[in-house]
């Protein structure tokens, strides 16, 4: 996603769910760190991914397809990215969308404001593909 990972987040697949472990009550939820996409799979081909519970940025991702590997291939690997990731702390879904309509409408009360917050440069339309990308692939070395 691009976002710094300095949130909660849970990931749920059928009944269980994979998070941060509680220190209070560590029965809630699985470890997250040690969760695969096989070990989802096995429960089902649709999972949520919760980022932020406070902001409640809420993620359906459905596994259409597994395919073998195409030889010489890396995996995992971005195929395609639509959108640029929402500003950290932005407020969830909600104030995104009151974000999106400031930064770009230049007689917006807060679009001074919003764009020196996000950076001047901030467009939600614009991915560097080629960094997501680079990120993605990393994930194999954890």
């Amino acid at each position: 996603m691009g976002w710094t990972n300095s949130h909660l987040y849970e990931i749920r697949a059928g009944n269980l769910e994979w998070g941060i472990i509680d220190p209070v009550d560590f029965a809630s939820r699985l470890d997250a760190r040690e969760a695969r996409l096989c070990d989802l799979l096995g429960y089902s081909n649709e999972f949520t991914y919760l980022y932020d519970f406070g902001d409640g940025w809420e993620h359906t991702i459905t596994v259409a397809q597994i395919v073998d590997p195409a030889a010489g291939t890396r995996y995992p690997r971005l195929v395609e990215a639509i959108g640029r990731c929402p500003p950290e702390d932005v407020g969830g879904p909600w104030r995104y969308a009151d974000f999106r309509e400031a930064i770009r409408n230049p007689s917006h009360e807060f679009h001074a404001q919003f764009k020196e917050w996000a950076g001047d440069d901030f467009d939600p339309d614009v991915v560097n593909f080629e960094l997501l990308a680079k990120a993605v692939e990393q994930l194999d070395q954890r």
